[in-house]
């Protein structure tokens, strides 16, 4: 269009260095992103062995063709949480609850640490839930070691109820509807059985539902304290301390909406961020709830600008993310 204004020298190098500042921006967040899997590792490497055999064990659990809540427990994981903890190869326990195949309020992971349960008979019950109602009696190891154990979690459902575990987590793991009623009152009686044998109150501490029950199972049988996750892994890296010297905070996650809000490590970043007067966007492959989102997020940005699959997005991941930060870069370069 011969009639349109042509840019002057001036707007020339208004635009160049935009554009400048925007590359480098985006140069450093693919670099940042790019060393994310090497950082993890760092940062994962020193807490491995007794403290994320949980994690393991989820894995191990849900490996099963069939999911089945009532015959999942941890148990393998925790063999080697107890090797550890019992040579004291370990002086304090940090045991991240997330998710798990398992909903037996930690009994595989309590019999696996020496506890002892019982029916009537005083024959030994194995600690699943299908056998939960034979369970009368359980015996503490008399050996159990007194070792420091840090819960982290970031949901706050007490193990049985209408926020429980069975209730809320259970048909993620093969409970049917119709069984909920009667995995939840199992679950809740042998609960019953550990408080009065331990003398522990524990099913409504918030976070007890954590994890299939893992987080009453910890509390209950090893005294372990709840901590928040994303609390403690901010003093141990010192998040708080970056996020204060920053221009901008960029976080990522598989799928953001509602529960983003509540607990998750996103959302809790955000509200850091919000605190120290930053902007804050959010990388995800799957948004929802945006109207709530927008609310503690300045900015959301899709992995993907067209509709993709979710395996579609899996196998371009490193791709898209490239792809993404350079949209960050150029539409926040003027913010910051």
């Amino acid at each position: 269009n011969s009639g349109a204004a042509k840019p002057t020298s001036g707007s020339t190098a208004a635009l160049s260095s935009r554009s400048s500042r925007s590359n480098h921006l985006a140069r450093a967040l693919a670099a940042a992103f790019a060393s994310a899997s090497a950082v993890s590792r760092a940062v994962r490497e020193p807490f491995l062995g007794a403290s994320c055999a949980g994690i393991v064990a989820s894995l191990e659990a849900g490996a099963e063709p069939a999911r089945s809540a009532a015959k999942a427990s941890p148990a393998s994981g925790a063999k080697r949480r107890a090797s550890a903890v019992t040579a004291g190869e370990s002086w304090r326990v940090m045991v991240g609850l997330g998710g798990s195949a398992t909903n037996d309020a930690g009994a595989g992971m309590a019999a696996a640490l020496g506890f002892k349960f019982l029916d009537r008979d005083g024959a030994t019950v194995d600690p699943m839930p299908v056998n939960f109602s034979k369970i009368h009696r359980m015996i503490r190891p008399s050996d159990f070691p007194s070792v420091p154990f840090d819960v982290l979690c970031d949901v706050t459902n007490p193990l049985s109820g209408p926020l429980g575990a069975t209730r809320v987590f259970g048909p993620q793991k093969g409970v049917v509807p119709a069984e909920v009623d009667h995995m939840d009152a199992v679950v809740s009686g042998f609960a019953a059985v550990v408080e009065r044998d331990l003398g522990v109150r524990a099913n409504a501490v918030a976070g007890a539902g954590a994890a299939g029950g893992a987080g009453f199972g910890f509390t209950a049988f090893c005294g372990g304290q709840v901590r928040s996750g994303f609390d403690v892994i901010s003093e141990l890296t010192g998040i708080e301390r970056r996020v204060a010297a920053c221009d901008l905070v960029i976080t990522a996650e598989g799928g953001v909406d509602f529960q983003t809000l509540h607990g998750k490590g996103p959302g809790a970043l955000a509200r850091l961020a919000r605190r120290h007067h930053k902007r804050v966007v959010v990388i995800a492959g799957r948004i929802e709830d945006r109207v709530l989102l927008e609310e503690l997020f300045h900015r959301l940005v899709p992995l993907s600008e067209e509709p993709i699959s979710v395996e579609e997005s899996v196998a371009r991941a490193a791709e898209l993310l490239g792809i993404a930060t350079r949209r960050v870069a150029m539409l926040e370069v003027e913010k910051i």
